[in-house]
């Protein structure tokens, strides 16, 4: 991916010198150029000696992922100008070959034609949308905290339910962040909703359990009269990093679970509890992490162990592929799945006429409400972020769900 970047640079310090030919003095149109050249062969520099770290005690650290970021912007914006400026050079070429066939041979005419700065200009212009767009994702849009709210109607719901109020938050990852500010801002969000129930729905940190270290008091602030649940993510296994031995990972998980118990949050590892309110009763289960492609630790079954069939059932599962596999189609109705894990790749479009992300080629179910035959999934987009330091179009989620009885 780097040789392939570098190889992009010759194409755009052509269209480059193309637009500068007329600038004046003459060190502006060099300072342009070169300036262009070492920024960009730096970044991609960074980032190829960051490779051989990410998978280190540590991880990704924000350094890394700020590396990362850059050098995935420059990249897709450097994809954009050269692909407008090719489609000038085949234009300029067909004119070439037309000019050369249909004018005299003793025309002083070049075969292929100069490139007009008119194109160079178009290429600018062009690039400057996922340049612009993919930076703000980085330095603002990443903390862009939105509130989702979904009342849902259930006929089985219990009376003393109506209206009961859940708020869910997922994919914390708290090993990215890097402005401790806005991460406040973001849980005072979560916080000013004031909902019956609080859940947490995986990945807590990025690798490591010292991640959240810096946070427990912050995220600790988040309470519920009917209390506060939380789940394990594929990232909270610590498998995505080097560890010295399996007595050090294993040390690692014991720590965050305490961490979870420190934040007040209950971990549910394939279990379930029941919360009651005026006399009446619903179930609240939790699975540790199910992923089609990922790890497969929880268990449905064994986690609904004690419970009545008949009573109404909330799901905490990290991966919405578990529903799509597995309890969707369980013997056992689950009313409503909670979930998390695609991030909405952190990309992608919402609006009224149009709703993609890169991530739906992988995920049926990446971001929202799905329903089918009356078993309810929502997806919330994450309160974090990962890998690529920014989010554009796909912001981080505080998700509210009101219960209802129809």
């Amino acid at each position: 991916m780097v040789a392939v970047s570098l190889l992009f640079d010759l194409y755009v310090l052509n269209g480059l010198k193309t637009l500068v030919a007329d600038w004046q003095p003459k060190w502006l149109r060099s300072l342009i150029t070169l300036g262009y050249l070492v920024t960009s062969v730096g970044i991609s520099i960074a980032f190829l000696s960051g490779l051989g770290s990410f998978a280190s005690a540590r991880g990704m650290t924000p350094f890394h992922e700020w590396v990362l970021s850059l050098f995935l912007t420059f990249l897709i914006t450097k994809i954009v100008f050269v692909l407008v400026l090719f489609l000038g050079d085949i234009g300029r070429f067909l004119y070439g070959m037309i000019s050369h066939f249909t004018k005299s041979k003793h025309a002083n005419q070049p075969f292929f034609p100069g490139r007009r700065r008119f194109i160079s200009e178009a290429a600018i212009f062009v690039a400057a949308f996922p340049f612009t767009g993919l930076l703000y994702g980085m330095f603002k849009g990443k903390y862009d905290y939105r509130v989702h709210r979904q009342t849902l109607h259930f006929a089985n719901l219990p009376e003393a339910f109506d209206g009961f109020t859940i708020t869910q938050i997922s994919d914390i990852h708290s090993g990215s962040f890097d402005n401790n500010a806005a991460v406040q801002r973001g849980i005072e969000l979560a916080k000013a909703q004031k909902s019956d129930l609080f859940v947490f729905t995986g990945d807590l940190v990025n690798n490591a359990a010292w991640e959240i270290e810096p946070y427990l008091a912050d995220f600790a602030r988040l309470k519920a009269p009917y209390g506060q649940f939380s789940i394990l993510g594929n990232h909270d296994y610590g498998d995505y990093i080097h560890w010295d031995s399996e007595a050090e990972k294993a040390a690692n998980m014991v720590k965050l679970k305490e961490h979870h118990k420190a934040l007040g949050y209950r971990l549910m590892l394939n279990e379930n509890a029941i919360i009651e309110k005026g006399g009446q009763k619903i179930a609240l289960i939790g699975v540790e992490n199910w992923g089609r492609d990922f790890i497969k630790r929880g268990n449905l079954d064994e986690a609904l162990q004690g419970v009545d069939k008949d009573v109404f059932k909330i799901l905490l599962s990290h991966d919405p592929t578990h529903w799509e596999d597995q309890v969707r189609h369980h013997p056992t109705t689950i009313h409503l799945t909670l979930a998390g894990h695609t991030h909405g790749a952190q990309f992608g479009v919402e609006t009224a006429g149009l709703r993609w992300s890169p991530v739906q080629y992988k995920y049926l179910n990446w971001a929202g409400l799905c329903n089918h035959q009356n078993r309810y999934l929502y997806v919330n987009r994450g309160f974090g972020f990962l890998a690529f330091s920014g989010r554009l179009g796909i912001w981080p989620e505080v998700t509210v769900i009101t219960l209802k009885r129809a």
